[in-house]
């Protein structure tokens, strides 16, 4: 487990090199960088078999719940490419406060993103975004297309959920 003074000595050896980057600018002599408020991403762990982990997700969030953390940002953003209006919607039901109707689009979100993110990758998203009326454009080597079966599992993972 890294403890918060892993972090501590992380975050103070990253200071002191970007400390090192900014010195002899006519602005930022000597001047340090506060990079309190960040940490190492946080990622999903996965079974040889591509399912989640639960069990160690479990023990990341345990041990995760340890650190200073004062909020969170960024993401993983590569179904915004076909349904980035109803992603946007989604963040505007929880800055909101609409927590079940942002739950039920989430909940609706999940296997399409699953999809084009870990499932079907890149072929997957540039179908759908063939599908979507936008130019997915045909994958580069070493990258394949998708199968007729794959394709027609990735359709079913949209129309599912009401977005074809």
């Amino acid at each position: 487990m890294m403890g918060p003074r892993v972090w501590s000595s992380v975050r103070q050896g990253l200071s002191r090199g970007l400390a090192r980057n900014v010195r002899g600018l006519a602005s930022g002599e000597g001047r340090k960088v506060d990079i309190a408020g960040i940490y190492p991403p946080v990622t999903t762990p996965f079974t040889a078999t591509a399912e989640v982990d639960y069990g160690k997700l479990e023990e990341n969030l345990h041990k995760l719940g340890t650190l200073p953390f004062r909020g969170a940002v960024g993401g993983v953003c590569i179904l915004a490419n076909v349904l980035g209006a109803q992603l946007c919607q989604l963040e505007r039901l929880c800055l909101t406060g609409q927590w079940e109707d942002a739950q039920k689009l989430q909940h609706r979100l999940i296997e399409p993103n699953a999809a084009v993110t870990r499932r079907f990758g890149i072929p997957g998203l540039k179908k759908t975004m063939d599908w979507f009326g936008y130019y997915g454009g045909p994958c580069r080597s070493p990258l394949q297309e998708l199968r007729p079966e794959e394709e027609e599992a990735l359709r079913v993972d949209f129309t599912s959920n009401g977005w074809l």
